[in-house]
């Protein structure tokens, strides 16, 4: 399994550009998962559902399976958020999982920047941009940047770019922090 980041602020366009960016690289035979860190409380269950009322009730975890998918909830309550490698750890084996947030990991990223959202890009701000994704590349200030449009650049960048976890052959370990 290889991960790679999409970084940048919020109203960028990264989930635009994964809507993208997923269907080109399993276009190229690769199996493509992905980890999203929220900064906000997520609640993906319905009040009033079964699940839900049984989750209330005080059930750690929660796995609901439907006829088209299944999904495990588990509540932190007063723990401490999970590591990004204990999420990769629960993972199905896949060629590539995407990771977007989990800002301070030192892995692979991509920045994706729109000099319209007037936030400077955070090019050396965090650890790991090897790139920046632009409407406007020619307006981005340091270091290579890609336009946003060409998304088949973008997975070369990636595919190129991606590293194996959780350790490559010459031993080393991405430093995935949960933050």
């Amino acid at each position: 399994m290889k991960v790679f980041g999409i970084a940048g602020h919020s109203g960028m366009g990264k989930t635009t550009l994964l809507e993208r960016l997923i269907p080109e690289l399993r276009s190229r035979g690769l199996t493509v998962s992905l980890i999203k860190h929220s900064h906000k409380d997520i609640e993906i269950d319905r009040r009033g559902k079964d699940s839900y009322r049984l989750r209330e009730a005080g059930c750690g975890e929660v796995m609901l399976l439907g006829n088209a998918r299944w999904a495990l909830m588990h509540e932190l309550r007063a723990e401490a958020p999970p590591s990004l490698e204990y999420l990769l750890s629960r993972l199905q084996a896949c060629d590539l999982v995407l990771i977007e947030g989990f800002k301070n990991g030192i892995y692979p990223k991509l920045e994706v920047w729109r000099e319209s959202q007037q936030t400077a890009p955070l090019g050396s701000g965090w650890p790991g941009i090897i790139a920046t994704a632009s409407d406007v590349p020619e307006r981005v200030p340091a270091g290579p940047a890609i336009h946003l449009g060409n998304v088949k650049a973008i997975a070369d960048l990636v595919i190129q770019h991606a590293r194996p976890f959780p350790a490559s052959e010459t031993g080393d370990t991405p430093q995935l922090d949960s933050t």
